[in-house]
């Protein structure tokens, strides 16, 4: 499915390159106006992430997120230095459909696990994000992508799986704000390797070609941010090439 995005810092709508808060784009777009063009466009799922959030756990952006799911009906899932159980409730109790867990599920996969069994698979999406090694191997970042966690994608998977986990975000931070094109090569070995997994793909999505590859490789997500905010092309469209296949 197509998923669109946005990204917040003191409720305005942003982007990063590379996840490099010194590398901000702002844009003027309202951000409630903005996800009402999506949903009424048919988007089955949007995505929002709060930077502020991610960078400082304690100046999350709880009440902007109300507001915005409040006058929303499309299903919203929100990530952003999501660090305890108590965020996980914050988050659902005022209506997110689904938490976005990503640093936790590297460096302590076992309490992210706990939260698949308290909450359930369906109300939790793990977010990796990845930098690929010299060696082209995929390494997981952790802390808002300012820290390598010396862990491979592989090896932090495991014990999630274990657990029920179903639905993976997965972002080439080296892509992601570049408008670059997607790293396919990687999504069709994760798609390939875990098929059980609903993987979402982020990062560096810039043409409608873009879909139709990760599409045809078995992708269950596709995030879109940049591209539609620059007007690449816009959200009645993915959504159609998307449906077309």
């Amino acid at each position: 499915m197509i998923i669109p995005a946005i990204d917040l810092i003191g409720g305005k709508v942003v982007r990063l390159e590379r996840g490099d808060f010194n590398a901000v784009t702002e844009f003027s777009y309202d951000p409630l106006a903005q996800l009402t063009a999506y949903q009424e466009a048919g988007s089955p799922l949007l995505h929002l992430v709060d930077l502020d959030g991610a960078k400082d756990p304690d100046k999350r952006q709880l009440d902007t997120i109300a507001s915005l799911v409040q006058q929303l009906y499309a299903p919203i899932q929100v990530g952003g230095g999501v660090r305890s159980e108590q965020d996980v409730e914050a988050l659902l109790s005022i209506g997110v459909a689904r938490v976005v867990v990503g640093s936790l599920s590297v460096s302590q996969p076992e309490r992210v696990a706990s939260w698949l069994g308290t909450f359930g698979p369906d109300r939790i999406t793990v977010a990796l994000d990845v930098r690929l090694t010299p060696d082209g191997e995929p390494e997981v970042l952790t802390h808002g992508w300012q820290k390598g966690s010396g862990q491979g994608l592989d090896r932090v998977i495991a014990p999630l799986l274990q657990a029920g986990l179903s639905d993976v975000l997965c972002t080439d931070v080296d892509r992601d704000g570049m408008l670059s094109g997607p790293n396919v090569a990687l999504y069709r070995h994760l798609v390939t390797r875990y098929p059980s997994i609903r993987w979402q793909a982020s990062g560096g999505i810039a043409s409608l070609s873009d879909l139709s590859e990760l599409k045809a490789i078995g992708i269950g997500g596709i995030i879109i941010g940049k591209a539609l905010l620059n007007g690449n092309f816009s959200i009645e469209e993915a959504l159609s090439c998307w449906q077309k296949g």
